[in-house]
């Protein structure tokens, strides 16, 4: 049984090593991905002004949400909180990295990301300026969420104008997504 375990392991490091030998670098991969026609740099997440007052509600808050928690013993909870509290705090410390959002002719790479033009079922565009500036896209796949893209300071229309060759434009979304505007009202 032994021998048989260890041959197994073998066989398994040997086809993971196979498979790392056959990924292409990236600089190989970007050819596939069509030329860029706009490209722009946003921040990672966006970074609010946060003054004492807000540190101090949110304290407040969530020592209630922890105590509780605690109360009710669903502790489970209370370490959420916990750690989203920590995710705050350490983030508000932290200047947020750039990320390239590209338009290729194929499809948007966010990040690191590519996303393909075929696996877009729509568009739409918040615009109202200066602090709603979003492109959204909805994908075919109900397993792949709802993007939201900072345009910064793009032209919306000539990414608009981009999109509509390739995606229909959801004309009936034209608003920031509840998520969105949460997270910018409560500067989360």
């Amino acid at each position: 049984k032994d021998q048989a375990w260890r041959s197994r392991s073998y066989y398994v490091i040997l086809q993971i090593s196979k498979v790392m030998d056959s990924i292409e670098p990236i600089e190989n991969q970007t050819l596939r991905l069509g030329s860029e026609v706009l490209s722009w740099r946003v921040h990672e997440y966006p970074r609010h002004d946060r003054g004492r007052r807000w540190f101090v509600i949110s304290a407040v808050f969530g020592a209630l949400l922890i105590i509780y928690a605690i109360a009710t013993a669903n502790f489970m909870f209370a370490v959420i909180i916990l750690m989203v509290g920590i995710i705050i705090l350490v983030s508000s410390f932290k200047e947020p990295d750039e990320i390239d959002i590209i338009l290729t002719t194929t499809g948007l790479v966010v990040g690191n990301v590519f996303y393909d033009f075929r696996s877009m079922k729509n568009f739409s565009i918040a615009y109202e300026p200066p602090d709603v500036k979003n492109l959204y896209i909805d994908f075919s796949s109900i397993m792949q969420p709802l993007l939201s893209v900072p345009l910064a300071d793009m032209d919306p229309n000539a990414v608009r104008e981009l999109f509509l060759k390739v995606c229909p434009e959801d004309l009936e979304r034209s608003e920031e997504t509840l998520t969105d505007m949460v997270r910018r009202l409560y500067k989360l």
